[in-house]
């Protein structure tokens, strides 16, 4: 396999997660690499965004439970990104929108596997490609915890640290929507019987934020807002949607109850709030330390002294660990910038990751 043929043929094939024909236009290449690897390949027919696609190497093997990767097709780049910011290799480097997130990471799975085979792979292996993780996974979740159960360890093809350290602890993602709702007036002419939605809103912004407790890694950052229409004319309505991440058990749970308890401050107005918690943290419990533990010893074995590290954001990886499946993130390629004009990954990552999980494949 051209690693970095592929790669470039997979950057320039565009994936934006809402076009579901540019995504599936990725699933193909991924789904025709797959099968020259001997892979038996099912695409999973998706009504709202791209197809999944789903590959099973070496799955006559009863004896096993397989390894399953997660990796994804879409990316967050706008179609005809590539022209602005062209796949490109320079000092060791490759640029290229999603060439982190993760594009690489599909490489070093089908390079890691192909690898693992030609030295004696005895354990079967899944290789799920989704096409919605970078808008919440709403529709592939499903998919991965049931083949997550079925599987003895869950490869996470995300990016790894730019130290390359494994990412063995992620937060949990939610989102809370608040909408204010006050009475329209003209604000020149009957300023006074208006009751002002911005200005409510003002006090539940200050509210939530205070929500924030760094001793507990729980944040809330209000990060849109919107609301009114002119100037001269006091604002009905606002909204504003609130990021949420959290690290400890019940801490979502508290933040809803504190969310439910806000009150409206100005007489005349109302408040109104949904929100959910997407993913569900991924804590380094004794799970992880166990499957970091044994992964770190099997490195060893190829001169390789894994790190471990975690991330404030999610991945498909949260949905694992709640289940206790052994789990390890971060196995993509190593660099920086992902979702920016900035993305690039170190080329040797490519070569040192498909040597690391080769290994793991043959060895766990």
């Amino acid at each position: 396999m051209n690693l970095k043929h592929l790669l470039k043929l997979l950057v320039e094939t565009e994936s934006p997660s809402h076009d579901k024909d540019a995504v599936n236009r990725v699933a193909s290449i991924v789904m025709e690499e797959a099968k020259k690897l001997g892979a038996n390949v099912e695409a999973i027919k998706n009504a709202e965004t791209g197809n999944h696609v789903i590959a099973r190497f070496q799955p006559s093997t009863l004896t096993m439970q397989p390894i399953l990767f997660l990796c994804h097709l879409d990316t967050v780049f706008p179609l005809d990104t590539i022209h602005k910011m062209p796949y490109r290799e320079a000092d060791g480097k490759i640029f290229g929108p999603g060439t982190l997130d993760m594009k690489a990471g599909i490489v070093i799975a089908l390079g890691a596997i192909e690898d693992a085979i030609k030295n004696g792979m005895k354990r079967p292996v899944t290789l799920l490609c989704t096409s919605d993780e970078e808008i919440a996974s709403e529709t592939s979740r499903e998919l991965i915890e049931k083949l997550s159960k079925e599987s003895e360890l869950v490869l996470v093809m995300e990016s790894a640290l730019v130290d390359g350290s494994l990412k063995t602890w992620r937060k949990g993602v939610g989102e809370f929507w608040v909408k204010t709702k006050g009475i329209a007036s003209h604000a020149g002419g009957d300023h006074e019987k208006g009751r002002n939605a911005i200005e409510e809103m003002a006090h539940q912004v200050i509210a939530i934020q205070k929500l924030t407790d760094y001793s507990k890694q729980t944040t809330l950052n209000v990060g849109v807002i919107n609301g009114g229409t002119v100037s001269n004319v006091v604002p009905e309505e606002c909204t504003i949607q609130v990021d949420v991440r959290v690290m400890q058990p019940g801490e979502w749970e508290r933040l809803e109850s504190e969310m439910n308890k806000l009150k409206p401050v100005l007489n005349g107005t109302s408040l109104h709030i949904t929100g959910g918690l997407n993913r569900p943290p991924m804590p380094f419990d004794s799970t992880m330390e166990k499957t970091f533990a044994k992964a770190k010893v099997i490195a060893k074995e190829i001169g390789m002294d894994l790190k471990a590290g975690g991330s404030g954001g999610g991945s498909d990886g949260n949905f694992v660990a709640p289940l206790g499946i052994p789990v390890l993130d971060g196995m993509g390629a190593v660099g920086e910038g992902y979702h920016s004009e900035r993305e690039f990954i170190f080329e040797n990552s490519l070569d040192e990751r498909i040597k690391l999980i080769s290994k793991l494949l043959r060895k766990w």
